[in-house]
């Protein structure tokens, strides 16, 4: 896995945490069972780089959106199950008879629970078997790119000793020998297919909880392209975690790989352009996007500076910081990967005239790596009016419209170059000259 994203580029998309309320995990995060949030968290912290990948993976959530699973465990019985398979097992059949036939008497003369708790782990695990099984009888009727795993589910199942073992009756009295003999073969003989067994659960509880999100938000599934296409676009592209979020398209390729976006602050630019970086990592752990349709070509990390703060651990100051973080993204680039790199109001802690200059340089700089996709953002206009010489730039901006004297936001995207200044018409509008003059 070569796809690099750092822990600022994270935590600006507010990709991660996993109780952090308006997170993308948090969004996704629909899974019932631990088993299905390991392999939830896995997922997230390993995107993929390759678009055969990425298609597999995509293909088999679509799958199940397309199926509308309803999660067949009872997930209580799942943690009884996983309780009871990671119990140490005995060295041989006979040691494990004697344990359980030591338990069951102490259970008869104390108040030992261990035999109690061994009896609910037996049956909680047959109950999940069977239920397993009559999942996947459906599965292997259906074809799709889920056939594979089901087949391998079902022949794991359907072996001598666990079609026994899932016939039990769990209300029926069971001999101790029977019960060690189970206890052995699932935690001794078969314990690696009943690994796969719990592997094949958690797998079910995420491709059922990916497609479910994608259902009921309306979100799309990208299409993945070779790194060396250089492109991405998107129709009605919003941010996943916004309510009522206004969606916009984006277009860009190997003859316009960098997009120049201006607007007032508060137009909507820092928004959007999470949307975007957010939108290209969950496309490439093969989630679900907020869009109607997507392609990109596959990027070998994200870089962003969004929301850089001074360090003061480090004695940097906020305009020592940004400067530090362009440094890593040039870095980052020299080394020919294909990435995508969006930076957001360069150089807000200095002077116009240096952030001006800084902008349009780091801009003009950038541009020439024709193998990675930019986004710059300012509030400096005259920038763009700068850049207008350099045919691969494609200039975007977020509107201000102003009713009554009062600026309202559309978030709607535009062609070309923003006119707005409203900078002073909002102090005033806020009155805040009266104040200071009182």
């Amino acid at each position: 896995m070569n796809f690099t994203i750092d822990r600022q580029s994270l935590e600006e998309l507010n990709l991660m945490g996993k109780f952090r309320q308006g997170s993308v995990y948090f969004l996704f995060n629909q899974v019932k069972t631990r088993g299905g949030e390991q392999l939830l968290d896995q997922i997230f912290k390993m995107p993929l780089d390759s678009p055969e990948l990425i298609t597999e993976r995509t293909d088999i959530f679509r799958f199940f959106q397309e199926a509308k699973f309803q999660f067949p465990f009872d997930p209580q019985q799942v943690v009884l199950m996983r309780e009871y398979v990671d119990a140490a097992a005995g060295s041989g059949q006979l040691r494990t008879w004697a344990g359980i036939l030591l338990k069951k008497t102490l259970a008869s003369l104390t108040r030992d629970e261990r035999y109690k708790t061994l009896i609910q782990g037996l049956q909680a695990t047959i109950v999940t078997l069977k239920k397993c099984q009559e999942f996947v009888t459906i599965l292997c009727s259906m074809p799709g790119p889920y056939r594979q795993q089901a087949d391998r589910m079902q022949g794991i199942l359907g072996s001598p000793g666990l079609r026994r073992l899932i016939d039990t009756d769990i209300y029926a009295d069971i001999s101790v020998s029977t019960i060690a003999a189970y206890d052995h073969l699932l935690k001794s003989r078969l314990s690696n297919e009943i690994s796969e067994v719990l592997e094949f659960i958690a797998q079910t509880d995420v491709n059922i909880a990916v497609g479910s999100v994608a259902e009921n938000n309306g979100f799309a599934y990208a299409k993945a392209l070779p790194k060396k296409a250089n492109c991405f676009s998107a129709i009605d592209l919003k941010h996943p975690c916004i309510t009522h979020a206004v969606g916009n398209n984006i277009e860009m390729a190997p003859g316009s790989n960098v997009i120049f976006l201006t607007g007032a602050n508060m137009a909507g630019k820092s928004t959007w352009m999470k949307s975007i970086g957010i939108a290209m990592y969950l496309a490439h752990i093969g989630f679900p996007v907020a869009a109607q349709r997507m392609e990109f070509s596959v990027r070998e990390g994200i870089y962003s500076s969004i929301n850089v703060a001074d360090n003061i651990a480090l004695g940097y100051s906020h305009f020592y910081a940004e400067v530090v973080r362009v440094k890593n993204a040039a870095d980052a680039t020299a080394t020919g990967k294909h990435l995508l790199l969006m930076f957001d109001e360069l150089f807000k802690g200095t002077n116009v005239k240096d952030a001006f200059d800084g902008t349009l340089a780091v801009t003009e700089a950038f541009a020439e790596y024709t193998n990675c996709l930019f986004i710059v953002s300012t509030h400096i206009i005259e920038v763009g009016e700068a850049l207008k010489g350099k045919n691969n730039i494609r200039f975007t901006f977020m509107p201000t419209v102003l009713e009554s004297g009062i600026p309202r936001y559309t978030y709607r995207l535009q062609q070309g170059i923003t006119e707005d200044r409203q900078g002073m018409m909002i102090i005033r509008n806020e009155g805040i000259l009266e104040l200071i003059g009182n």
